[in-house]
């Protein structure tokens, strides 16, 4: 009976090893990453911000439209997935002065300092027709950063209009114009790899202190990279179209503190 019993209590004891040692690993294995593009700078992120994109036709006052008018568009395509966001258009009021007439629509009650600004665009393939981005760090419809596209230069044969593709300004003392001829070929460069003038792309605004750095559509390395020209530190977020009206959606906004 003792050496049934002894046999009992050391089958037992294999049975726990074998289920310990077999639950080990199951406990440690690691979860996939997701299929998709790695961010080139990690920011200490906290939870995006998704911007309802109909609120601002709705006109509920989550959006400070400042110069604009906008237009949603229920058609097409772009319907098929319900993760997409509606397309907006962002149109320009009154009439152009001094070459610009800007259209920003903020987001109501949202200031950021540092952080990741994403969102796809669509502009058109038609020579000084298209300025569209986003505006960031703003007070008002006269004092802002933005980063802004034209499409139009995306893929253009003339090598001087090809490096004009994307922008950065600081409104009211840094206006395109003034860059340009002060400080040129720092502050618009190419877009690489660029896409064509009429297609949807995505961007990827980084702020990081004084330093402002453009990614588009999958780009390992950034179109452009900049030094920050304003003292303000915050300020608020939108779009921005200047002349003529751009196409927005997928609007993602992570602050870093």
């Amino acid at each position: 009976m003792k050496l049934v019993k002894l046999w009992f209590l050391v089958a037992v004891l294999f049975l726990v090893g074998a289920c310990t040692s077999t639950a080990a690993p199951q406990a440690t294995t690691a979860i996939p990453a997701p299929v998709g593009s790695v961010p080139t700078m990690v920011l200490p992120a906290q939870t995006a911000i998704i911007p309802d994109l109909t609120k601002m036709v709705e006109g509920d006052g989550s959006w400070e439209l400042v110069n604009a008018m906008a237009v949603l568009d229920f058609d097409g395509p772009f319907w098929e997935d319900p993760n997409i966001q509606p397309r907006l258009y962002l149109q320009p009021q009154g009439v152009a002065a001094d070459a610009s007439n800007v259209a920003i629509a903020y987001v109501q009650g949202l200031e950021l300092t540092d952080g990741v600004i994403e969102v796809d665009l669509r502009g058109r393939d038609v020579d000084q027709a298209s300025f569209l981005g986003i505006a960031f760090h703003g007070v008002d419809g006269k004092t802002f950063e933005a980063i802004y596209f034209r499409p139009f230069n995306f893929r253009t044969d003339d090598p001087e209009r090809k490096i004009h593709a994307v922008q950065y300004i600081c409104w009211p003392d840094y206006p395109w114009e003034y860059l340009r001829e002060n400080k040129n070929g720092i502050y618009e460069k190419a877009v690489n790899p660029a896409p064509l003038g009429n297609e949807w792309f995505h961007a990827r605004i980084e702020i990081s202190g004084k330093t402002v750095t453009v990614y588009v559509n999958d780009a390992k390395e950034p179109s452009l990279t900049v030094e920050r020209l304003a003292d303000r530190q915050t300020g608020k977020v939108g779009l921005f179209a200047d002349t003529v009206s751009g196409a927005f959606a997928n609007l993602i906004i992570t602050p870093a503190k």
